[in-house]
């Protein structure tokens, strides 16, 4: 259905993921892609040497920039900018899927239900020549601005990876908790999936974990995790607000971890292995200890 937007991991041939990103199918010849900024570069050297082989053509929308407008009253603030006709349609918008739009002053505006915080709202294309303009209009309608720390924050309640840090090309989507994101159908083609397919039969040697820790204190990138597999280390902590608990993803040796702890310069501090996401819709999932 155009308009549907699916999460996804782009693979090399090893099954290590080069990014995770969000495509758009907007037709049988149109699809949008939207990459992390930070792997820009080596994404579209990708996607353009793949591309060779299918005649496809590859175009680069410098002349769009992004706002992410989350949280519970998101959808409502951007809505109640649009033009009278468009409305409707974009406050009915289902989760992962996107349309376009017009603001009530003309701006022509591509609005996806989707993010990178695990609340509700829209991710909003904005052409870069107006894109100051609409910002300023939010920040009009009420919306506050939140810096990278904050949402930073969000996403590890919510348990999304960060690229770089909790996952990159020596990570596969089985390592990264991540499995949902494949599909192995018969039939279904694409570069990485002898690896997956071997893994998926041999296992994979290590795994990622959720944790958290009842003592006072926080969890960082870094830190050495002990299970009774064998050593790891936490790939991203923090304190998180909504549980009032330092919580963290770990990469740890495959099999049961058994009693866990973390290594905070010098002192081992005992964790508790539980599943993520840690927070959702802005309530704790984690259980009392």
């Amino acid at each position: 259905k155009p308009g549907k937007a699916l999460y996804t991991c782009m693979l090399n041939e090893r099954g290590g993921v080069i990014d995770d990103l969000i495509v758009y199918y907007m037709g049988e010849s149109f699809f949008r892609v939207v990459v992390n900024a930070a792997t820009r570069g080596k994404d579209l050297a990708w996607i353009r040497q793949q591309a060779l082989d299918f005649g496809v053509e590859v175009i680069e929308r410098e002349d769009y920039g992004m706002i992410a407008v989350q949280g519970p009253n998101a959808r409502a603030r951007v809505v109640g900018l649009l033009r009278e006709g468009d409305r409707a349609a974009i406050d009915r918008l289902g989760r992962f899927a996107a349309g376009g739009a017009r603001t009530d002053d003309g701006l022509e505006l591509f609005v996806a239900r989707t993010g990178y915080t695990g609340e509700d709202g829209f991710e909003v294309l904005v052409p870069t020549d107006r894109t100051v303009d609409f910002w300023n209009r939010l920040l009009e309608a009420g919306v506050k601005p939140a810096g990278l720390g904050a949402r930073d924050t969000l996403r590890l309640e919510a348990g999304m990876n960060l690229y770089g840090q909790d996952m990159d090309e020596d990570v596969s989507p089985y390592e990264a908790g991540l499995a949902w994101t494949v599909a192995l159908d018969e039939g279904r083609d694409f570069i990485g999936r002898a690896a997956l397919e071997q893994q998926l039969v041999a296992g994979t040697a290590r795994q990622t974990i959720g944790l958290v820790m009842d003592e006072k204190g926080v969890l960082r990138h870094g830190q050495k995790v002990l299970t009774a597999a064998g050593d790891g280390e936490i790939l991203s902590g923090t304190f998180s607000p909504t549980i009032g608990k330092a919580v963290a993803l770990a990469r740890v040796p495959a099999g049961e971890p058994g009693d866990v702890r973390v290594d905070i310069r010098g002192r081992e501090v005992s964790v508790r292995v539980v599943k993520y996401p840690f927070v959702r819709d802005g309530a704790s999932l984690v259980p009392d200890a």
